[in-house]
């Protein structure tokens, strides 16, 4: 929150309603109310009220959040009753904290302005300039596309992602257990809108390792033998991490000084500038974050492991050794040495972590795949999947669902229908290849009290052995540059489901002052690299979003690991305009020395203008062609070192049907799972008339698939 406007002005709206054919003659309606105003009116919300004067807005604000209500905006409250208010305070006695349910029970004044805090910020959601960001109870059941544990687009002024659910006789839950009201919801005022609560959102806010240190304390079954085994490898200090204070103090003490002021000016060609808006924002904060799939005490009594015995841990490494979930060439040691990375237990353990906070709704991206559109719920299409490094690096974890395949799988390998003439979606999937279900909705997903991670458990073991990495080594590998920045996903920045300004452009350059992202390196100070989150801008980009770099850029990325030694195609995919720039690209495990890696690419030129040879657009697309002649034109573009883009993504038509997109073979060589490679850009235009680096995807395939001698590859 940047401004404060203490001016009111009337807008108009329009008034959803919470559910159908409901009795609305005991709801209260105020158009000309303010959010406060309509609160002063009903005494019900007299303890919220009183709270919300004492309350400030932020830690950088003087301002209350009752003045916050008075002022123009767009802010979703979600205000709690008396009852609500003193159901709560009861819980504080229950717990120990206070003697009677009464706010002059605190004797200590932080811990009063701490408590007040909780309850009053976590109600109010600040939807900046645009009325749409007000959140109606059309808006909150479509977040995740109905997913249940999906997260709002936009933190509360707690800096807190409230998550919905919703239950059986359709009533919408706030962080799992707090109910909206049926009657008392989309209630209209001037700045914003108003959901009643009959209970205070309180987040535990509480770090992964005091999640886990407190199951392990009290005995607690449900994680209890997966906590004992995080305990044993000497993790618990990893997940303790919350945020990173150097950025923190760098961020509070220059404020706007991190942004880039008119943006527009230095890159100048971007046509979807927001609202008028002409900055690029810097993250406000860069937060850590873990995602542990796990399974379940109850999975490892089913086995003969009693999570509470005192061998429990011996009990699962045994385990683990006997149902091969592991690497036959690891080299793993199979010892009480459980904190060395060889040892068989740690290596397991780790496999089911990434180093990245990842909500329900944001395991895998749904949004602009083939036949998808925004809007819809739950009505996928052809399949969508992440690869992401595991805690600790080395191996790939691949995330994946389909409209068929009912659920999001971890490691599921499942046949295609990727033919020139099929659909692309998913055809069949055998038993062993279907993989690990991720248990989303589960009771015992942890998406809400836990600060730095989300907790998911799953539906059968995870491991990492040969059947597995085999079946990783054989899949083309495609994944968003912002897919490589676990700090993009904890901190909400990719794919961010908000039009605010500030999440559609996002600055990330200090260049030697501060890395943002340990995975980028910014090699000089006259690149700038901005994010563009593209939400709903309808552009043929992988996930929607993409990436510029502006000025004589030259920038690195240290890529993920590939599954297996084998020869590999890494390809860059360009969406060619008039203002691309030319860039010289460097390939290798090096990062001091990267090797040149093909001549420089003039990013302004569509498939037929590197194709050359006088050709069209019309002899290279598919359009009128039979399956023979597009297989031979995708051979000859090959050996120019270039593929066309896919028929994936799209925006008015699908990616491969436009001469503008293209991928292009940057290196095909021996890639070794044990090296860590790099690549890196470095504009070659002798002035600034086009300044532009353009990054959207890169892909890994390995021969099998681009040198098949029984089927070509696919165009999917």
């Amino acid at each position: 929150m940047r401004k404060l406007i203490l001016s009111l002005s009337a807008l108009v709206f329009i008034i959803c309603s919470c559910t159908e054919d409901i009795d609305t003659s005991a709801r209260y309606v105020f158009k000309e109310n303010t959010v406060a105003s309509y609160l002063e009116k009903h005494p019900e919300y007299s303890q919220y009220l009183e709270l919300s004067k004492h309350v400030p807005v932020s830690g950088r604000s003087k301002s209350s959040v009752y003045q916050l209500l008075t002022a123009r905006g767009n802010y979703t409250c979600f205000a709690p009753t008396n009852e609500a208010i003193n159901k709560y305070l009861q819980g504080l006695v229950e717990e120990g904290l206070i003697a009677e349910p009464s706010w002059d029970a605190f004797t200590d004044s932080r811990k009063l302005d701490s408590i007040r805090k909780v309850v009053v910020q976590n109600t109010v959601i600040d939807g900046g300039d645009m009325e749409s960001q007000r959140y109606t109870i059309v808006l909150i059941s479509s977040f995740g596309s109905g997913k249940e544990n999906a997260e709002f687009p936009l933190p509360n002024i707690y800096d807190h992602k409230i998550t919905v659910s919703t239950s059986k006789n359709d009533t919408i839950y706030l962080d799992k257990d707090c109910p909206i009201d049926p009657i008392n919801c989309d209630i209209p005022a001037i700045n914003g809108v108003v959901h009643q609560l009959h209970k205070v959102i309180a987040p535990k806010d509480e770090s992964c390792a005091r999640y886990i240190q407190n199951i392990l304390d009290e005995q607690r079954e449900g994680y209890l033998m997966f906590a004992k085994a995080l305990q044993v490898c000497g993790l618990l200090d990893t997940l303790s991490a919350v945020r990173d204070e150097a950025y923190e103090s760098l961020y509070q003490a220059e404020g706007e000084a991190l942004d880039m002021q008119n943006y527009m000016d230095k890159g100048g060609y971007d046509m979807t500038n927001i609202a008028g808006d002409p900055h690029a924002y810097a993250p406000e904060h860069r937060k850590y974050g873990f995602t542990l799939f796990c399974e379940t005490d109850e999975f490892w009594q089913s086995q003969g492991i009693d999570p509470k015995a005192s061998d429990a841990v011996e009990k699962l490494q045994e385990w683990i050794v006997s149902h091969n979930m592991y690497l036959s060439d690891g080299g793993y040691q199979v010892n009480t040495d459980y904190t060395s990375p060889k040892n068989m237990l740690h290596q397991w353990l780790v496999y089911h972590i990434l180093p990245m906070r990842i909500p329900a709704n944001k395991l895998v991206y749904h949004c602009n795949e083939n036949g998808y559109f925004y809007g819809t719920v739950n009505k996928y299409t052809i399949p969508v999947f992440e690869w992401y490094p595991v805690f600790g690096g080395g191996r790939l974890l691949k995330i994946y669902e389909s409209a068929e395949s009912n659920g999001i799988y971890l490691n599921s390998f499942p046949e295609r229908n990727n033919g020139i003439t099929e659909d692309g979606h998913e055809g069949y999937c055998a038993p062993e290849k279907r993989g690990v279900l991720i248990e989303t909705n589960s009771e015992k997903a942890v998406v809400t009290d836990i600060v730095n991670a989300c907790i998911y458990p799953i539906a059968s073991p995870l491991g990492y052995n040969d059947a597995v990495r085999e079946n990783l080594g054989k899949e083309r590998i495609r994944f968003d540059l912002f897919a490589l920045f676990p700090e993009a996903i904890t901190n909400g920045i990719r794919r961010a489901d908000s039009p605010l300004g500030k999440w559609q452009h996002v600055f990330v350059s200090l260049y030697n002052r501060y890395q943002y992202f340990d995975n980028m390196k910014i090699m000089n100070e006259e690149t700038h690299f901005i994010h563009y989150n593209g939400y709903r801008a309808n552009w043929a980009n992988y996930s929607g979003d993409e990436d510029k770099a502006f000025g004589h850029f030259d920038i690195m990325f240290r890529l993920p690991p590939v599954p297996v030694r084998n020869t590999y195609e890494f390809r860059y995919k360009l969406l060619a305009t008039a203002a691309r720039g030319i860039v010289q690209v460097y390939f290798g495990s090096d990062p001091n020395n990267l090797p040149v890696a093909g001549i420089p690419i003039d990013m302004t030129k569509n498939v037929e203008a590197f194709f050359g040879e006088g050709a069209t657009w019309a002899d290279l697309s598919d359009n009128g062609k039979d399956d023979d002649a597009i297989i031979d034109i995708d051979h000859k573009l090959r050996n120019h070192g270039l593929m066309k883009a896919t028929k994936h993504e799209h925006d008015s038509q699908v990616a491969r049907d436009k001469n503008n997109c293209s991928r292009h073979i940057i290196v095909r060589q021996t890639l070794d799972p044990g090296e860590t490679y790099y690549v890196r850009f470095k504009s070659v235009q002798p002035d600034l008339t086009r300044p532009e680096l353009y990054l959207d995807y890169f892909e890994y395939c390995p021969k099998e698939i681009f040198d098949s001698p029984e089927k070509p590859e696919d165009i999917w």
